[in-house]
């Protein structure tokens, strides 16, 4: 794969580059070893596309989990206790639930944080917009790194499936807050 587009969120670029050169490289690297023709193994069954054979999102972010972990890099989870404080009076919980729930980074190496992207518009958004800023709270990352398709590669992947371009437009629009995390959007291709 390559990198088709690069984005700088908050300073995010020079952020990663001056702070993290060895790991953007790392990165650089990972991306360029993923052969995403590999990948092309999903046959859809959606109406618009019917038959036709597209890049499966999962199968590429297990490529990227392996690579990832390849270098030294690891996932990092974080439980989380959520409270009851804030139901109302009237409200009667049931039963507490048996699961354990957890807010996860994708990888994470020397406080820098890289999430990788394959699904719809809206976990990009979470991810640089609000996961991010809870992971460097945390103390577990200083600036991130967000990987997804460009348009090009989304159009061969099912529908849905958001895109750099969009992306970026959506953030330009929005602004940067105070709280906002140095990131780089790094838009990929086949």
């Amino acid at each position: 794969m390559i990198i088709a587009g690069i984005y700088s969120f908050n300073g995010g670029e020079k952020t990663v580059r001056d702070n993290y050169p060895g790991l953007y490289r790392e990165i650089e690297a990972i991306i360029s070893k993923i052969d995403a023709n590999f990948y092309k193994t999903k046959t859809s069954r959606e109406k618009n596309m019917n038959g036709r054979v597209l890049y499966s999102p999962k199968e590429l972010n297990s490529s990227f989990k392996k690579e990832f972990y390849s270098f030294g890099w690891s996932s990092y989870k974080h439980n989380c206790d959520y409270s009851t404080q804030y139901y109302t009076e009237n409200y009667i919980l049931k039963s507490e639930k048996k699961y354990k729930p957890y807010r996860e980074m994708d990888f994470v190496k020397n406080k820098l944080g890289v999430e990788v992207q394959f699904g719809k518009y809206s976990f990009m958004v979470y991810n640089v917009c609000a996961k991010m800023t809870i992971f460097k709270k945390l103390g577990v990352i200083n600036a991130g790194v967000e990987i997804v398709p460009v348009k090009q590669l989304a159009d061969e992947m099912s529908t849905g499936v958001s895109y750099f371009e969009q992306f970026v437009w959506d953030l330009e629009h929005r602004g940067v807050s105070n709280i906002d995390v140095p990131v780089l959007i790094l838009g990929i291709d086949a």
